[in-house]
């Protein structure tokens, strides 16, 4: 029945009081049916069951509300020790230092304490339970008091720092304004929640500031003192290609003002005025190369003249470095060994040629004597033995004076075979002893104009001289001899016609000619005409000559360095040349030592060469007396264009730009008379 009436769903007051309720509807219903008194007993017997089940459920409703009472006794007392250890809680949490923040599983905020957020008052009225972390942080980005990094945005860092949180542990500086910092650490809870710590670390990032700031300072006066103890010009770039660093060697090696090397100057900027020099297009371009481009080096020619070597390298930084090197002295000393090696090289040629001309020379001495000996022994006999005959016919009877002239024709042969043979031998031995002075030429033609005219005229020749009263510089025993045998061989193989005998005027020599209309050489016999005992008339005899006047004229004119030539054609006639310098014309030859800066020896150089006067350069004295003693050279003058002058025992000339020492003579490149008499003297 209970199971029909009463829903043990409903609580027991609930069910109680339906059950009071149908007990008094029963009651009433057996008082209202007296006409039917067994079913009002039946009546009876349920109200009476319904009482006991109402005071059954009663008596457990009771029960109910007492252990009712029980729980809410003991739920309070438990709420109260909630609230007390959430109070204890709250009190800790707000006694941490540190700003505290706690987020539920779900990113809500739970609770923090009054410091978190402290730096950012705006973000205060926020800080509420329930407030999501993604909120929390789009607040925190737009907040006044954050200072975001350059070229960041708000966005951006919101979404940086929820890159962060989702880590479980994560732990970052935060830079706000008024130069302060925050540490921001984060770590999930065993439930999957947050815990948010915030800690002013502003005093020690200030002190590791001021530590880095003058470990810093240390470094750049390191670094600046480094710099300046260089001998290189060194100078800094950071990425954009603005200067950030240099040293004053660099100005002084480039010549640009110091002024104009301020930190941030623009690399365009700076090497404006060397545009001529510095290879901009090729740096450019190396600089947009990047990181990994090679390092760059190239060579610079500056006025002076000075030459640098450029390195190019870029830094780590993103940035680069370029040093400038002078390597002038290098290069000038590399420049004079170069020259000293073409010089030593030249004049080894030289010698080598010279060394071959001699050991020609004296082999055609040898063969030359060994031909005399042959040739002599004969033509020697032939004129003593025909002077013998002609002394033994004196006694025959014979007409004595025609004999005698004979003798005395064929003994003063013998005495030209001797004094050619006398010639040959000085000139071969080198013993010939050379006297240079003033030689008149009217003189000497007139002396020969005496000597020659008789054994032209009984041969028929009209010998003519052309004066001339020219002064020449030679020696006039050797130059007497010359002009004789050339004379002589034209009288002797000229049949008819006429020698002429004159003197061309040079420039600064005269030109001696002997001219004849005798039969000429042919062209396969000019250089064999100049050789020992060669006759081009095969059948003159001893008396005529032995062939050995050229050979001496060749070698005089060699001893004397008086140019020799030979114009002929057959069947008309030849001329012999010989060219001496005039008395007073500049004298040519001599090793000349030229110290001192390009700009004021070039021209002092050439000047020099075009006189025929070798030289030796070097840009200072002690370079020059290096050079020197590595050649082993001794010059024959020095002309000095820089201080200190060279120790040297040869004469020195000043020809620098600014005052000469003092004794030493000053010259120049158009005015190099001292120079020339010095030399020729």
């Amino acid at each position: 029945m209970s199971h029909g009436l009463i829903n043990p769903a409903d609580s027991l007051e609930q069910q109680n009081e339906k059950l009071l309720t149908i007990a008094a509807a029963l009651m009433r219903r057996v008082e209202q049916s007296a006409d039917a008194p067994g079913a009002a007993y039946a009546q009876f017997q349920r109200a009476a069951l319904l009482e006991e089940e109402v005071r059954s459920r009663t008596g457990e409703l009771e029960h109910a509300l007492d252990l009712l009472n029980s729980s809410n006794a003991q739920l309070e007392r438990a709420n109260r020790a909630t609230e007390a250890a959430r109070a204890d809680l709250a009190n800790a949490i707000e006694a941490v230092r540190e700003g505290f923040a706690l987020f539920s599983p779900d990113d809500r905020l739970v609770l923090c304490n009054s410091r978190f957020g402290m730096h950012m008052p705006e973000l205060r009225r926020h800080l509420q339970p329930g407030l999501a972390f993604g909120d929390y942080v789009a607040q925190v980005a737009v907040s006044p008091a954050l200072d975001l990094p350059p070229g960041d945005t708000a966005q951006g860092w919101a979404t940086n720092r929820m890159n962060r949180h989702a880590q479980d542990h994560v732990l970052f500086n935060v830079a706000l304004t008024g130069d302060r910092w925050l540490q921001v650490s984060e770590h999930r809870t065993p439930t999957g929640g947050t815990v948010v710590l915030q800690t002013d670390v502003t005093g020690i990032m200030r002190r590791q500031l001021q530590e880095r700031e003058r470990m810093l300072d240390d470094q750049a006066r390191l670094i600046r003192a480094t710099l300046e103890h260089l001998n290189q010009g060194v100078c800094i770039f950071d990425g954009e290609g603005c200067l950030v660093g240099r040293n004053t060697q660099a100005s002084a090696l480039l010549s640009v003002p110091l002024s104009r090397f301020e930190l941030g100057t623009p690399f365009a900027t700076l090497f404006a005025g060397l545009s001529g020099a510095m290879p901009m297009d090729r740096l450019q371009g190396w600089m947009a190369a990047g990181d990994q481009a090679a390092p760059l080096s190239d060579e610079l020619s500056l006025p002076g003249p000075r030459v640098l070597t450029l390195f190019a390298e870029k830094i780590p930084t993103q940035g680069f470095v370029i040093s400038f090197t002078d390597i002038s002295q290098e290069r000038a000393a590399t420049q004079a060994a170069r020259e000293a090696n073409e010089t030593l090289e030249r004049r080894v040629v030289e010698r080598t040629l010279e060394l071959q001309d001699a050991l020609a020379e004296a082999e055609r001495a040898n063969q030359s004597k060994s031909r005399f000996v042959a040739a002599a022994s004969h033509d020697l006999l032939q004129p003593l033995s025909a002077a013998k005959l002609f002394l033994s016919t004196l006694d025959a009877g014979t007409d004595q004076r025609a004999t005698a002239a004979k003798a005395a024709r064929a003994l003063s042969s013998v005495e030209s075979i001797i004094e050619a043979l006398l010639d040959i031998s000085k000139l071969d031995a080198g013993r010939a002893t050379v006297h240079l002075s003033p030689v008149r030429i009217d003189r000497l033609l007139a002396q020969l104009a005496d000597e020659m005219t008789p054994p032209a005229v009984a041969k028929g020749l009209d010998l003519r001289v052309v004066p001339c009263r020219a002064v020449v510089i030679s020696d006039a025993t050797y130059l007497r001899r010359i002009l004789q045998n050339l004379i002589s061989n034209a009288i002797r193989y000229t049949v008819s016609g006429r020698v002429l005998v004159g003197a061309r005027r040079l420039r600064d020599a005269v030109r001696l000619e002997v001219w004849d209309t005798g039969p000429g050489i042919p062209e396969a016999a000019r250089e064999r005409v100049f050789g020992e005992f060669q006759r081009l008339d095969a059948a003159a005899s001893a008396a005529e000559g032995m062939g050995l006047g050229l050979s001496i004229v060749e070698r005089a004119c060699a001893l004397l360095h008086h140019p020799l030539n030979l114009i002929s054609t057959e069947g008309r006639g030849s001329v012999f040349q010989v060219t001496v310098p005039l008395d007073g014309a500049p004298a040519r030859g001599g090793l000349a030592m030229v110290v001192g800066k390009a700009d004021c020896t070039a021209e002092i150089i050439a000047a020099l060469e075009a006189e025929g006067i070798d030289t030796l350069s070097a840009p200072s004295a002690a370079e020059a007396e290096a050079l020197l003693a590595e050649l082993d050279l001794h010059p024959d003058v020095v002309l000095c264009g820089a201080t200190p002058l060279p120790r040297t025992a040869a004469p020195v000339f000043w020809i620098g730009a600014g005052a000469a020492p003092a004794g030493v003579p000053v010259v120049g490149a158009q005015d190099l008379g001292p120079v020339q008499a010095l030399l020729g003297a």
